[in-house]
């Protein structure tokens, strides 16, 4: 599921020889990446590798990121994988909702629009309402970067928190984090992630499995907030009143009590699913 992906591993297609090695790795997810880890003269070749890995079983759900559509490649990717068991598809340069409602309905699987242009920003909410198979919208940063001529990151907060609540206002999950470039700065990765955590994302892709834990630690739940949460769950099931003082004064309302019930049924999922790590 969507909701309990913390991390998205991208593997290039091509590499073959390191998709046995992501699936046994922590990330919760792996995406096998046609498009920008791929050099044109490998397209075909990754793609015949694509082909062959979503017919397998594997212990955890397999995306594949195909080329745009504006490329030479984009079409046949989705040719390729149309009607397969691939857990779904991301499709990057996303601006156009019938372009991605032609997509859904192509492949017959979910899609995750990644927006990566001022006008797919402008039609965020478009893109994810465009079709009931679009599972999560994402952003494509360094392309989005470009496309506005930005040179300072701290730009992007606000096509983060509009990212954000697009895809709640289509009743999407929580977009995933896009990936952070410097791999050797782990610490800068937790810094950005604990902050686009804080600001309504959940997961984050990555491209390195050195980055894997790091990004798993941060999104799943800490065990203090967890206790506070039950701890007002109980308390709205014993108090007759809509909202109270908790025994350290804080004040409990229903708005409180909805997210400490989402962050709560998080926990036990992820605590079912596999150990923490």
């Amino acid at each position: 599921m969507i909701e309990l992906t913390r991390s998205w591993l991208y593997v290039p297609a091509h590499r073959s020889e390191l998709l046995a090695k992501a699936m046994a790795g922590n990330a919760d997810a792996v995406v096998l990446d046609l498009e920008d880890a791929v050099p044109g003269h490998a397209k075909d070749a990754a793609r015949r590798n694509a082909l062959a890995a979503v017919a397998a079983d594997h212990p955890k759900p397999l995306w594949v990121r195909v080329n745009a559509l504006d490329t030479p490649w984009g079409e046949a990717d989705l040719d390729v994988l149309a009607g397969t068991a691939a857990s779904g598809l991301r499709l990057p340069k996303a601006e156009e909702p019938d372009a991605v409602r032609a997509v859904v309905e192509r492949v017959g699987l979910p899609v995750q629009p990644i927006v990566e242009s001022a006008l797919g920003l402008e039609n965020a909410f478009r893109l994810a309402t465009a079709h009931p198979g679009v599972a999560a919208l994402s952003l494509g940063e360094a392309d989005l970067m470009a496309d506005l001529r930005l040179r300072d990151r701290s730009a992007l907060n606000w096509a983060r928190q509009r990212l954000v609540n697009a895809s709640r206002a289509a009743g999407l999950p929580s977009p995933p984090l896009a990936v952070w470039t410097n791999v050797a700065d782990l610490d800068g990765l937790a810094e950005d992630t604990a902050t686009g955590k804080g600001r309504g994302f959940f997961g984050r892709s990555v491209v390195h499995p050195q980055q894997v834990d790091v990004v798993n630690r941060l999104f799943t739940p800490d065990p203090d907030e967890v206790s506070d949460a039950r701890t007002w769950l109980e308390g709205q099931r014993v108090h007759d009143e809509a909202a109270w003082l908790d025994e350290h004064g804080r004040f409990v309302d229903p708005a409180l009590v909805a997210n400490a019930r989402w962050l709560v049924t998080l926990a036990d999922a992820l605590e079912k699913r596999e150990p923490i790590r």
